[in-house]
């Protein structure tokens, strides 16, 4: 059939086997509603952009497409409100995620599912679809020169709450050498679980952080208070945790931040092929006991910035 042509005859029988063993989803995995969409997000693959922004809160999703040119539709789910829109000519879908890793995991799952499952099949598309998602969050300062209102960019996120473990291939996409010299200056009980270190896109990271954004270290906490040191009634494992934080540098990056979402956004996304970052503001500073409450006052200059620049 193809003479000598050794080269064209393998990739003939490549691509014949790739085909005849394609993966399918079952249904009890790739869960699909009655109307077509993703069983948390409740969109259609149709009514997702390439370009995502993720927000935490259901209500800043009105607030980011109040900048919209227009907009095509509007889902709600549960935390999981969204809108697609135009922007400057940019087709955008913004989404919120509600709060922890734990919703990053249905949100990035989902959205990957949306752009690159057939859902009639339930099979794998042939060519992948690349998304650019842009979480613009809030978190707690740990450092002098991150006073609130300062936005800083997740260079590289430490994850608490030992999500991307669960998945394989974790190794390829996180600095294993930043997490060995974390855990030693920790001293890291292993009743917490293995922290991870997650790398966001590079260039995506210059492309929104530019020259405005404070770049650094971030860490993704399990939960709002304990795991990030906050003692209420409860005290906490480690009375020391923020102070070994604060401390902590990794090469020229000094731990700028805490929050509850950008490790998983930066390891999962890697894995499944996409382009993710985390860029937040700083509502309050713990290094000098700093806190903003009207924040939603002064977040919109951070998201007209992330809509310039997506």
């Amino acid at each position: 059939m193809f003479g000598n042509n050794a080269y064209l005859c393998e990739r003939f029988l490549f691509n014949s086997f790739t085909a005849m063993t394609k993966k399918t989803f079952p249904p009890s995995e790739l869960i699909i509603n009655a109307d077509g969409s993703a069983f948390h997000l409740h969109l259609r693959p149709e009514q997702l952009a390439d370009r995502v922004i993720l927000v935490g809160d259901p209500d800043r999703v009105g607030t980011v497409a109040a900048h919209f040119d227009s907009r095509e539709c509007e889902v709600s789910s549960r935390e999981f409100h969204s809108i697609t829109g135009t922007y400057s000519g940019k087709r955008i879908t913004v989404l919120s995620t509600g709060i922890g890793c734990d919703n990053i995991d249905i949100v990035m799952t989902e959205l990957d599912a949306l752009a690159n499952i057939d859902f009639d099949t339930h099979t794998e598309k042939d060519e992948h679809r690349t998304l650019t998602v842009v979480r613009i969050g809030t978190c707690g300062g740990l450092q002098p020169f991150t006073p609130t209102g300062t936005f800083i960019a997740s260079v590289k996120s430490i994850g608490f709450d030992g999500l991307l473990n669960y998945y394989e291939g974790r190794n390829s996409v996180c600095d294993l050498k930043m997490e060995a010299a974390f855990k030693q200056h920790m001293d890291w009980s292993p009743l917490k679980g293995a922290p991870y270190v997650a790398v966001a896109d590079p260039d995506l990271i210059n492309q929104i952080a530019q020259g405005d954004m404070v770049r650094g270290i971030t860490i993704a906490c399990g939960g709002f208070y304990g795991p990030q040191g906050r003692q209420i009634r409860l005290r906490i494992q480690d009375p020391d945790q923020n102070k070994k934080v604060e401390a902590f540098q990794y090469e020229d990056l000094h731990i700028c931040n805490f929050e509850m979402e950008s490790s998983a956004l930066a390891g999962l996304s890697s894995l499944l092929g996409h382009r993710a970052m985390t860029c937040c503001m700083v509502i309050a500073n713990r290094y000098t006991t700093e806190m903003n409450t009207e924040y939603k006052n002064t977040i919109d200059t951070l998201i007209q910035l992330v809509l310039d620049r997506i």
